[in-house]
């Protein structure tokens, strides 16, 4: 079911809480907004939130196209498949290894993808069963790693990338969230979880940086209201950085698009 699809991406972290989900959606959004057909698959098996972020209720339940393959989800004019669409919020998945890959297989190849130009693969966190599978069965365009500038979540990154250059995917780049907050009241910025770390990581392996994102209450806001900030403002200054990125990602996959430049900020 894949043969439809031209280019796969896979979104990862290594580690949990650095919006990797939030830019996944955000990013295949902005990809759409650009005219490009865009598919998101949420391989979080344990902790789907693609649903969610992206406004499809609980409940919402794939139609077959036969007994064995599912059609994709629409919401905000991306092609979704989730765990989440064949389960309740409240279920827990207690499942070993080899459970969690074959459901990641089934929902990812059994799923009647449409002719896109972009597949995003949201990734869980880690270096796991999943990670493997994906790059043992499917041809990934490239992978693109979201951290926070704090050192913490920094290493974990440079496992993901280390990760990705065994199975021999390459990185397309990071993407460093969380770079800078500024205060709504009284303007000042600064960064509380430290800076730099996502263009060291670039530096390091090879890599560029792709975009760098701010901390802000708006994108978390948007994101669990079920409109993503691409959505719920296109012109916006966070629309406007999710542009770049997805141009700068084209770059690095050999696209014909204009150069942009790295997405920074400053205290001036």
């Amino acid at each position: 079911m894949l043969e439809s699809v031209k280019n796969v991406i896979a979104v990862a972290s290594g580690k949990g809480g650095v919006g990797k989900s939030t830019v996944t959606a955000n990013l295949a959004l902005a990809m759409a907004q650009k005219g490009f057909k865009v598919g998101v698959l949420d391989a979080d098996i344990y902790g789907p939130s693609q649903a969610l972020m992206l406004g499809v209720a609980d409940g919402v339940r794939p139609q077959m196209k036969d007994e064995t393959t599912f059609l994709p989800i629409e919401a905000h004019g991306l092609y979704t498949m989730s765990m989440a669409y064949l389960v309740t919020e409240k279920t827990p998945m207690v499942w070993r290894g080899p459970m969690v890959s074959g459901a990641f297989q089934q929902i990812l190849t059994q799923t009647d993808w449409p002719e896109l130009d972009y597949l995003f693969i949201d990734m869980p966190p880690g270096t796991g069963d999943i990670q493997l599978t994906l790059a043992q069965k499917v041809q990934v365009a490239g992978a693109v790693i979201v951290t926070t500038p704090q050192d913490i979540a920094l290493l974990d990154a440079k496992k993901g990338v280390e990760m990705f250059r065994k199975v021999k995917i390459p990185v397309l780049g990071v993407v460093e969230n969380m770079s800078l907050h500024t205060c709504s009241n009284c303007g000042h910025s600064e960064p509380v979880f430290g800076e730099g770390g996502g263009d060291r990581i670039a530096k390091e392996y090879d890599t560029v940086l792709l975009g760098q994102l701010p901390l802000a209450l708006k994108v978390r806001e948007q994101a669990d209201s079920g409109t993503p900030s691409v959505i719920a403002d296109p012109d916006g200054d966070i629309a406007g950085f999710f542009s770049q990125i997805g141009d700068n990602m084209m770059q690095q996959l050999g696209g014909a698009v204009q150069v942009t430049p790295n997405i920074s900020f400053s205290d001036d």
